[in-house]
């Protein structure tokens, strides 16, 4: 279960922004999950609770923004969602497009 690592370097990271900001503890953390980045928001949200147990984050709880999948057509400049990689198939020309444009995000966004 890899989402205990990564809610551990959340936990980490979270508590190093608080500290220099000069708080003792987090109420809360914003995370967001891209679609296609491999965790689960499940998972990644029992594995918080877990990693923040001892830490400034105790009693923090973890706010999840999950990101869809979104490809991008430059043959017909459509934006559309997708399946999983590594090909996406535009729905209104008919051809792949390689370019994804959201989806893979795992990123902190806030801090409380």
């Amino acid at each position: 279960m890899h989402e205990l690592s990564i809610a551990a370097a959340i936990v980490d990271q979270a508590g190093a922004w608080a500290r220099a900001d000069g708080a003792e503890t987090v109420s809360a953390v914003t995370v967001r999950v891209g679609e296609l980045s491999g965790v689960v928001p499940d998972a990644l949200d029992f594995a918080f609770e877990v990693a923040r147990d001892g830490t400034a984050l105790a009693a923090a709880r973890l706010v999840v923004e999950q990101v869809p999948a979104r490809a991008w057509c430059e043959a017909c400049a459509e934006e559309f969602a997708v399946g999983m990689p590594p090909f996406f198939w535009c729905p209104h020309c008919d051809r792949p497009c390689p370019e994804l444009r959201s989806g893979r995000e795992l990123e902190i966004t806030a801090v409380e």
